[in-house]
């Protein structure tokens, strides 16, 4: 009988050990699953985009990771085509994209209305149409056309969405909202009145710039990269640093646009092909496929002497640049022509020598985006010191006539009353 008793006592013991085992297992089988599902959500969320082979041209940006035969030239009609039909943005992957966006998601009939119906055309981009909108609120706006047929448009859409729904910065283009609607895919940015830094350089329609505007303006931009890499967390590198993607406000305040291209430096994804804009690309990029921060360097070195010469990078503004720097005050023999007399050679002297920092071969030897903004700063530092110090000498020469004028009136009056006094 006591042999019995002990058989169950251990049978029952079995039972709740393996009993505990198997619930040990269901829990922790759980755990990781969830965890594996919420690590695959993260990761779907942070990945980042490329943007597409452009439509070839000035200015136009290229992927050569897509085929290059299928690159053909879309013609974009003044509204944009319906598309409802589009798998990409299911009902579920919009809310789920808006919610980690924190952007709101303007419904079509909206974007429709304010932009009068899609007729105030401010210009052509690179994917369709970009026009004018007021919101009902009364905010002007630029509301840019996403070309509906294109899947790797989607995925520039979505890399702007995600990037510049976490960065902010007064030398960055805010983006105010977007459109998911009816097939259409519509970045709503704020309007930047004065348009793109490449329409003042080589629009005979703007009017010249300054050499008092082109030092702000560098300033302005090396800021907002400077946001972007040393600020931004985690960091993000451009890719498409150009003078047409640098926008000018109604103060002539510069800021950068166009987050297609761009990607957080922590992203390890495998490049299959060069991006970029032809002229601005960093010679290193293109024989290593490898692009950092001091490729941005680089093509922040472009503008800096689009800035300096008003010459494009296609037009071979290289060639002028490494001719000039054979002498010391070369850059005098390619400086714009029409701010000749009024520049100061010297500081265009020395934004040149920072270009050229920035453009070296070896990219560990290129500044830091900081050591640029400071290195420019300091130019306009002593232009404004300059400026002062002339100001306060005529104010002196000014005071110093005044006195005199004044002395000579009361000798005058002296005299005048000397010879009344002798009558």
């Amino acid at each position: 009988m006591v042999h019995k008793a002990d058989l169950v006592i251990i049978g029952i013991s079995v039972g709740v050990a393996v009993g505990l085992l198997v619930a040990l297992l269901i829990f922790f089988g759980i755990r990781w699953y969830k965890r594996r599902a919420h690590l695959r959500q993260c990761a779907n969320e942070r990945s980042v985009s490329v943007l597409p082979i452009r439509t070839n041209g000035l200015d136009t940006s290229f992927d050569t990771s897509a085929s290059l035969s299928s690159s053909v030239t879309v013609r974009v009609s003044d509204y944009p085509a319906k598309n409802p039909q589009s798998s990409w943005w299911s009902h579920h992957s919009k809310d789920r994209f808006a919610s980690a966006s924190g952007i709101p998601n303007y419904p079509y009939k909206d974007i429709q209305r304010a932009t009068q119906g899609f007729t105030n055309v401010l210009g052509q981009g690179s994917f369709g149409p970009v026009y004018k909108a007021i919101m009902p609120a009364g905010e002007v706006v630029a509301v840019k056309v996403l070309a509906s047929n294109s899947k790797q448009g989607e995925k520039e859409f979505q890399t702007e969405v995600s990037l510049l729904g976490r960065l902010h910065h007064r030398n960055l283009v805010n983006l105010v909202g977007y459109c998911v609607d009816k097939g259409q895919r519509m970045l709503v940015y704020q309007f930047m009145s004065n348009g793109s830094l490449a329409n003042f350089l080589y629009s005979e329609e703007k009017r010249t710039l300054t050499w008092d505007e082109r030092l702000q303006i560098a300033l302005d931009i090396s800021h907002g990269i400077e946001y972007l890499h040393d600020g931004a967390v985690p960091p993000v590198i451009h890719r498409d640093l150009k003078s047409a993607n640098i926008l000018l406000d109604q103060f002539m305040r510069a800021k950068v646009a166009d987050f297609g291209l761009s990607k957080e430096e922590v992203y390890d994804g495998h490049n299959s092909g060069l991006k970029g804009t032809y002229g601005y690309i960093d010679p290193v990029y293109i024989s290593t496929n490898k692009f950092t921060m001091k490729s941005d360097i680089y093509s922040f070195g472009i503008i800096l002497f689009e800035l300096i010469t008003a010459i494009h990078p296609q037009q071979n503004l290289m060639e002028y640049v490494n001719l000039a720097a054979m002498s010391p005050d070369g850059v005098d023999e390619i400086l714009d022509t029409k701010i000749i007399g009024e520049c100061n050679p010297q500081e265009a002297r020395s934004l040149a020598h920072i270009a050229h920092k920035c453009l070296h071969k070896t990219p560990r030897k290129r500044p830091s985006i900081g050591e640029v903004s400071q290195a420019i700063l300091k130019i306009k530092q002593r232009r404004l010191v300059k400026e002062d110090t002339m100001s306060f000498v005529g104010e002196e020469v000014s005071g110093v006539l005044n006195r005199i004028e004044r002395q000579q009136t009361e000798l005058r009056k002296m005299a005048s009353i000397d010879e009344r006094a002798a009558e």
